[in-house]
């Protein structure tokens, strides 16, 4: 097996979060690479990077629609990726442990787009942008949005940081606010952007509760990436006639329609409503 086999393969047994993760970091390191092309020919890089970051002008938005979503898969440097990817996967491995996965990609798509809207009509309408036309990369707007979820959905449950257990709602409020003291300070776009995403994420959780899922929109929009995020292909049932004796399911078909409709009942009425049995089968799901 060579290497890009060995990959491939590493690749394919990921899991959501860990195959966003690289796919966010292989955009991250693709420019650097793409630099030294363009240096060998002498060719200006500038003019690259205009093609897929958010630009808060409305006229460039319109010849460039993609750049509401593309801008996230980008980053300015290694801290700005480091601290998004420690997120993301922190949060993410809660949210697909209790949801079924279109509920993550949702999340963090639903997240990057209204925290791209966000930054846009912020710095055209607040007077204290006048004039200033910043741009935007980075995926923490998507980030935000998954980890404010998981605050608001398990508000009091105890994480543990270094020495110490903080509950998760501690988490999210440090963040927001640190957020919010830094817009007069430093990159004001990109904390709007992120307070977007943590209002997505906070609303979407609401609305979850409540049985109506906001972003199904975003799983449509997401399925030129269905290749990205698969996990197992789509099982068509056979149409067996009366003469004929049903297949039984052997015992990972039955116990993986248990684990989905635990996943539904989670998405309709909570963590909380599950019986004993019911937890630790999805408990010991998550150890296999």
């Amino acid at each position: 097996m060579n290497f890009f086999d060995q990959m491939k393969y590493r690749y394919q047994t990921f899991g959501v979060v860990e195959r966003l993760i690289v796919i966010l970091v292989a955009c991250f390191v693709f420019p650097f690479l793409l630099r030294t092309v363009f240096y060998l020919f002498s060719a200006p890089f500038d003019q690259y990077f205009t093609w897929v970051e958010l630009s808060s002008s409305f006229d460039d938005l319109l010849f460039r629609p993609w750049t509401l979503i593309s801008y996230a898969f980008f980053h300015g440097d290694f801290g700005h990726i480091l601290w998004n990817m420690i997120l993301l996967h922190f949060a993410g491995r809660m949210m697909v442990n209790l949801f079924k996965t279109n509920l993550f990609i949702n999340t963090f798509f639903l997240g990057v787009l209204i925290g791209g809207i966000t930054f846009v009509l912020s710095y055209n309408f607040f007077p204290a942008f006048q004039g200033q036309s910043p741009r935007l990369i980075g995926s923490s707007a998507g980030v935000m949005a998954v980890l404010i979820f998981m605050c608001s959905y398990m508000p009091y449950k105890d994480v543990r940081i270094l020495v110490f257990n903080i509950k998760l709602i501690y988490i999210g409020l440090f963040f927001v606010v640190l957020d919010l003291i830094q817009i007069p300070v430093s990159n004001a776009g990109g904390h709007l952007a992120h307070l977007g995403g943590a209002m997505t994420g906070y609303i979407y959780q609401r609305n979850i509760s409540q049985g109506n899922d906001i972003g199904q929109r975003i799983s449509n929009i997401a399925s030129n990436f269905s290749s990205l995020f698969s996990f197992k292909k789509t099982k068509f049932r056979k149409v067996y006639n009366s003469t004929k004796p049903k297949p039984k399911q052997n015992k990972s078909e039955v116990d993986q329609a248990k684990i989905d409709a635990i996943l539904d009942k989670i998405s309709q009425s909570g963590y909380a409503s599950l019986t004993k049995e019911e937890k630790d089968l999805l408990f010991r799901a998550g150890k296999s």
